[in-house]
């Protein structure tokens, strides 16, 4: 479903939804077309049990979560702690973070990304990692260059150890 970005009211449900390796949707609320450049939002939904996104680190946006539904783990540098509905997350640009969801109920939060441009990524990410099939590595550290993103995928296995969690497809 394509949203007009130039409007002002989008619904729960509503915007440009990409699936990546099934198990977190991303929903682009706001555009960076529409405020200049100066901030994006779109919204994550995590399936339960599942690792949203292993240790990585953004050269360029700074990042706020805000929890909406359930709850998240977070790991941000050296601090982990998980963040229940009502919770508001900084990751900011430079510092390695990771996200989950541990329990057994979909999580959803709102992010602002700020510069703009992040929301970018999810729409070319999604057919790099599809739900039923291997993911194309070396389109995605391409990706991740263009994006200033720095992944390190050799946290996952740890990560989905420690929390409990199921590998991604």
């Amino acid at each position: 479903m394509n949203v007009d970005f130039g409007v002002t009211r989008v619904g729960r449900d509503e915007g440009d939804r990409y699936t990546v390796a099934g198990a977190l949707d991303t929903i682009v609320k706001v555009r960076g077309e529409s405020t200049g450049g100066v901030v994006a939002v779109a919204e994550h939904i995590i399936q339960p049990g599942t690792l949203g996104a292993p240790i990585h680190t953004h050269s360029r946006e700074d990042e706020i979560s805000f929890v909406t539904q359930g709850s998240i783990g977070v790991q941000i540098g050296d601090q982990v702690f998980e963040a229940g509905a009502g919770t508001t997350v900084f990751k900011p640009k430079g510092i390695p973070h990771a996200f989950w969801n541990a329990s057994d109920s979909e999580a959803r939060f709102v992010e602002v990304f700020a510069p703009a441009g992040l929301e970018r990524y999810f729409e070319e990410l999604e057919p790099l990692l599809p739900a039923d099939g291997p993911p194309d590595l070396g389109a995605m550290q391409q990706l991740q260059n263009r994006y200033g993103l720095e992944m390190e995928i050799a946290s996952m296995p740890e990560l989905i150890q420690r929390y409990g969690l199921r590998m991604p497809a």
